[in-house]
């Protein structure tokens, strides 16, 4: 009798972080071009403009998220998405001179802005870090979740580069669960805030980088996808803490 062939292994479930935006691109690999020529082309604004919109209250706020999800001293971070450094920045205060930051992103633009000795940057993308397994006692990834095209796989490859016991922490912004605070962040993201970019940013499409932002934050998944997600592919102890009903903290543990 032949040998009995062995079960097949299912695919991982492809999960997009939001429905697609038609108004912006066509299909797949054409948001991928659309999302690297934005953030390349307003990455020298992208500082200048997140100030003005965070009241200065912005280092404050990620210095404190970094902290509740238990970022230590000596600690080897890798921030994913890193951007233009603005989690990473606060990051480096908490590990001190000990701790080594790794950053990775697929914008050089954006890199090009990373300011900060000692860290070392990587293109790369969430969903294919350029690290080895089980690297990294600590992985961050600010308000880059909407930004990526599959979250299952970029989850697996945050448990993968982690440590066991190693943490997570997963910064985004969610829309608010009421139609009215709904509308005011809408009108806020989609008139107020392309103003301000206007006056301050040196580029026109800044303007529509933050209208962008907004139409991902309402088309992304709900929190219980993303923590669902983050169970499935394997971490322990997901949680969500939310500070001012938008802000969203997604931390997790690799078991040891």
């Amino acid at each position: 009798m032949p040998p009995t062939p062995a079960p097949l292994r299912p695919e991982p479930h492809v999960l997009r972080p939001h429905t697609p935006l038609a108004e912006y691109y066509a299909d797949e690999p054409e948001r991928q071009q659309y999302i690297r020529r934005i953030f390349d082309d307003t990455a020298p604004d992208y500082d200048r403009i997140e100030r003005v919109l965070a009241f200065g209250t912005g280092p404050w706020y990620r210095r404190r998220a970094l902290q509740r999800a238990g970022l230590a001293v000596g600690a080897k971070v890798l921030d994913v998405g890193i951007g233009t450094g603005l989690v990473a920045r606060e990051a480096l205060k908490l590990i001190g001179p000990n701790g080594r930051l790794v950053g990775v992103d697929p914008s050089p633009g954006m890199m090009n802005e990373v300011l900060l000795p000692g860290v070392e940057l990587l293109q790369g993308k969430a969903e294919s870090l350029p690290r080895p397994d089980a690297s990294s006692d600590f992985v961050s990834m600010g308000y880059a979740l909407r930004h990526i095209s599959d979250v299952t796989a970029a989850f697996a490859e945050f448990h993968r580069v982690l440590k066991p016991g190693g943490r997570l922490l997963v910064l985004e912004i969610t829309k608010p669960t009421g139609r009215f605070a709904t509308r005011m962040l809408k009108g806020y993201m989609h008139a107020v805030v392309p103003l301000i970019a206007r006056v301050v940013a040196r580029r026109r499409d800044t303007a529509e980088l933050w209208r962008y932002y907004w139409d991902t934050i309402e088309a992304c998944i709900p929190p219980e996808a993303v923590i669902e997600a983050l169970r499935e592919a394997g971490f322990t102890s997901v949680q969500r803490y939310v500070e001012l009903g938008i802000f969203s903290e997604y931390t997790a543990i690799k078991k040891a």
